[in-house]
């Protein structure tokens, strides 16, 4: 795991009380964290992300996940090193968890 996603499982997710599995594999992808229960994937994006091969891997990814079912939301290393509490509170919202602090 990265720097960031270390900080997002060990600071957040793995308190949660629904299960978020750790570089869940999907079909042939790997997922940086997944839940389930909301069929939502999780992706912290570093640089190579935003460079054209990797915005054009991604698109394709996303769509066959989508096409499971699975959402998926990215948040790029500089929003959760910038705005931790920000990315916190919306997937806290996407989970349908927003009455927990």
């Amino acid at each position: 795991m990265t720097k960031e996603e270390r900080r997002l499982w060990y600071d957040f997710l793995k308190q949660l009380p629904v299960t978020v599995n750790r570089q869940k594999v999907i079909d042939h992808y790997i997922v940086d964290f997944y839940c389930a229960s909301a069929k939502l994937a999780i992706e912290l994006d570093g640089s190579q992300h935003y460079e054209d091969e990797g915005a054009a891997a991604d698109r394709e990814r996303d769509h066959a996940l989508n096409q499971r079912g699975i959402t998926i939301v990215r948040y790029s290393n500089n929003d959760l090193n910038r705005n931790f509490d920000g990315v916190c509170a919306d997937l806290l919202r996407r989970l349908g968890l927003t009455g927990i602090e």
